[in-house]
């Protein structure tokens, strides 16, 4: 195949790394820091499972007018540190988030986005301290499937029998690889853009020449707590800031949890929230910051920018 020319940033990135709870964490910034101000604070990108801060690159380019932008590689992906743990507990994102906010943004508001399981962590955070929230944006944050008590045997044996068994992810021979594998599991990406991501998506191991992904293995492990729909709401009721819903018109949940969590609940915990504006992107899936950079990017800058608290 022939190889894919790289896409070429139109704002390149500066890179950080800052100590959060231990860890050496990585951040992405584009912008000025001077640029932000109470109107227009930082807008803060979170990413979602198996991704890195980068994949926003295509969305600050569209975006019309100068921002900051700041987006962080969760721990154990990207350029950020893993922590040596056999499992990850989705808490330690919220207590990362917190800790990231508290070095970034002291004192201020930002502007929260976030995509998928990044998503998910946005919602909770800002229903836990709305007050460090002044506009929310979900990119596809669905939640989980509720569980039930009873799952807590089964999901506990599994579990520990994961414990048991090395977890990998597959390594590639080039970045041309990497980019080919971004373009089968998305179709609508363009090749340039898998080609850029995927320099930022694995990296080259000295030892074996191969380009490994940038993901801890232990991801892949199923987490023993039981996903609580109850203390999820909770949050969400609390959630004081007005959010944005962005979804793309390709994206099938029912692919990924078949009738454990069909879309009419995902509408009744979506009503919870006190203030939301939807949009729907079309064509677009799941990488919906892939496939339609421009149109998310005039969303985001409409919602952001309205005026009103």
């Amino acid at each position: 195949m022939t190889p894919f020319e790289p896409y070429v940033p139109l704002c390149p990135s500066t890179s950080q790394t800052v100590p959060v709870r231990g860890l050496r964490y990585h951040v992405r910034r584009w912008g000025d820091p001077a640029l932000a101000c109470a109107e227009r604070p930082p807008l803060v990108m979170l990413h979602g499972w198996m991704d890195v801060g980068a994949s926003f690159q295509f969305v600050v380019d569209a975006l019309a007018a100068p921002r900051h932008v700041v987006a962080p590689d969760w721990r154990g992906f990207g350029l950020t540190e893993a922590p040596g743990t056999d499992t990850y507990w989705f808490a330690d994102y919220l207590a990362d988030l917190d800790a990231l906010l508290d070095q970034l943004a002291p004192g201020q508001p930002v502007d929260l986005l976030g995509h998928s399981m990044g998503g998910n962590v946005a919602m909770l955070y800002a229903g836990i301290r709305p007050e460090r929230i002044r506009r929310l944006v979900n990119l596809e944050g669905f939640g989980m499937p509720g569980n039930t008590p009873d799952e807590a045997p089964s999901r506990y044996r599994r579990w520990l029998d994961e414990l048991k068994v090395p977890q990998r992810l597959r390594s590639y021979d080039s970045p041309q690889a990497v980019a080919e594998r971004l373009c089968r599991n998305n179709p609508l990406l363009r090749p340039d853009r898998a080609a850029w991501l995927a320099q930022h998506w694995a990296q080259r191991d000295e030892a074996s020449g191969q380009w490994v992904i940038l993901g801890d293995p232990a991801h892949k492990r199923v987490n023993p707590v039981l996903y609580r729909k109850e203390e999820v709401l909770a949050c969400w009721q609390r959630i004081g800031a007005p959010v944005l819903w962005v979804e793309g018109d390709r994206t099938d949940v029912a692919r990924w949890w078949g009738d454990r969590y069909p879309r009419t609940e995902f509408e009744a915990r979506l009503a919870v929230v006190p203030r939301v504006e939807r949009h729907v992107l079309s064509p677009a899936g799941h990488m919906l910051h892939h496939d339609q950079p421009e149109a998310l990017a005039r969303r985001i800058e409409a919602f952001l920018d309205a005026p009103g608290d």
